[in-house]
């Protein structure tokens, strides 16, 4: 679970490119709930939107599991 105190480490690891998919899709839904994929760097924002577009996560930052899952089977 992403919080205040460990959202750096979330984000360093995306970075990185040491999330998985579920990870990534934790961490934008949580920039997107408290605004924040609105303020970093223009890559956040970008793609933040490009989840909402593609409904895997919903406007208010809810990730949309059943269509998630879905894709998985």
């Amino acid at each position: 679970m992403i919080t205040n105190e460990n959202r750096v480490n979330y984000i360093m690891g995306y970075e990185c490119g040491d999330l998985n998919d579920t990870e990534t899709l934790e961490l934008f839904s949580h920039l997107i709930k408290n605004g924040m994929a609105w303020n970093l760097q223009g890559h956040y924002g970008r793609f933040a939107k490009s989840l909402i577009d593609d409904n895997y996560i919903d406007k208010d930052g809810t990730i949309n599991w059943d269509y998630v899952n879905e894709l998985l089977k």
